[in-house]
Order: structure tokens, then sequence, then C-alpha cells
């Protein structure tokens, strides 16, 4: 549970997210995706209640959690006078103080961005969809256990939108990782998750496969199975 004075934001929101699995929040903006997300991170404590990262609890030992996970929030940013290189090259040094290792993960990030010649351009001139590849390269190249991802791919055009899926149920099926992931994109969310967890009012109203949760409410997408499962709730 997550209490902001008298606001409600978590009430007794409870899932398990199985390893190398994409587990999705999904729900309406005010859900209690983000507040589950930062507490998770390690950037809020709960009001009640407890929560574990591959056994650590989150609040007990916030450093160990630091060191096995990754966490892009929606309005991340980088530092708009580096280039893209020298971004992924400064965060690089956060993981390793191996040269060699450094190199590996610097090349790791360039693959996971895909901005190629455009990494030697300041990031001052990237475009949104520019810049979230590159902040998703640095939440992934040094492969996490688990990676959280607060709405990866909100207000990004197709093309761009493509690029960061794809690059996310990649480093799921041949790296190892763990993601958990928010959004209010419900078809994208039934497109890339194994599991999901529908949100509302700080409470998970539904859990399970997106076409399981789809055939029990009787719809055609997930998006009707979430309008079904709030009336029911």
């Amino acid at each position: 549970m997550k209490n902001f004075g008298k606001v409600v934001a978590l009430n007794g929101a409870s899932f398990t997210v199985g390893d190398r699995e994409i587990y999705g929040l999904i729900g309406p903006n005010g859900a209690g995706k983000t507040t589950t997300l930062r507490i998770l991170g390690t950037l809020l404590s709960p009001t009640s209640g407890s929560a574990e990262i591959f056994g650590t609890d989150v609040e007990k030992d916030p450093d160990k959690i630091r060191e096995i996970i990754s966490y892009l929030p929606e309005e991340a940013g980088a530092y708009q006078n580096l280039s893209g290189f020298e971004y992924l090259e400064f965060m690089a040094g956060f993981y390793s103080d191996s040269e060699r290792q450094i190199d590996e993960i610097i090349d790791e990030g360039v693959k996971i961005s895909g901005l190629d010649e455009r990494l030697d351009e300041r990031i001052k001139g990237y475009s949104k969809g520019m810049n979230r590849r590159l902040l998703l390269a640095r939440a992934l190249m040094m492969r996490p256990r688990l990676a959280i991802l607060d709405e990866p791919t909100s207000g990004l055009d197709v093309l761009h939108a493509s690029h960061v899926r794809r690059m996310i149920k990649e480093y799921v099926d041949e790296q190892g990782v763990t993601v958990l992931l928010s959004s209010h994109n419900m078809l994208e969310v039934e497109y890339m998750c194994h599991r999901v967890a529908l949100m509302d009012e700080g409470v998970i109203i539904a859990e399970g496969r997106p076409k399981g949760l789809i055939e029990k409410f009787g719809s055609d997408n997930l998006e009707q199975a979430f309008m079904e499962a709030t009336r029911l709730g």
C-alpha cells in the first residue's frame, strides 16, 4: 500500500513476475502503475507491505537491488550536450572499472540503440524517439536481471516504437533479462507481454496471460477485457 497524504495510490497490489518474463502493468493514468515501479526501483518506500526482487527486500537492502535492476522512468532524459556515444560511454563507466568490459557494454548499447552514425551527434538534436532508444540502450546494455520500464514507447511514432518493442523482446529471449513494464497501451502490451495485471485505482483487478484474460471476459482484445473487468469490479 502507498498513500500520499489522504490519497491512496496503491491499495494492496500483489503480483509475482517469473524469471525471463515480460510482465505488464496496464491501466489508465492514475491507476498506480508508476507508483508500483518507483517502489520496486527503490525511489519510493511503501506505506505498508513489502516487495522483493529475486529474494531481496526492496526496502531493507536497496543497494543490492540497484545492483541487479535497471529503471527507465517515463520522462527520463540524457545529458543534452553529450553525443549519444559519449552518453553510453559515460554510463558504462558506472557498471564496470574494466576497460575491456566497458567497451563490451558500449558495443551492446550501440547495438540496442540502432542509431548508428547518429550516435556521433549531440543528444540535444535528437527526436523523442531517438532519445528513447538511447535510454533503452542504457537500461539494457549491462544486462540487468530485471529491467523496470515505465511506458517505454509512450509518445513514439510507429518506427521508433517498433524498434523499442523488438529490442525488449530480444533481450528477454536471447539474454535472459526479466522485464516489468507499465503501459496504458493495452493493444501493445497484448503483443509484448507473457502475463499482465490489469490495474485500476491502485488495485489489481485481474491477472493472467493476455489471451486468457480476453477469453475470460469474452472480449475481442485486452482493451475490451479491461473495460469488462472494471465494470465487474
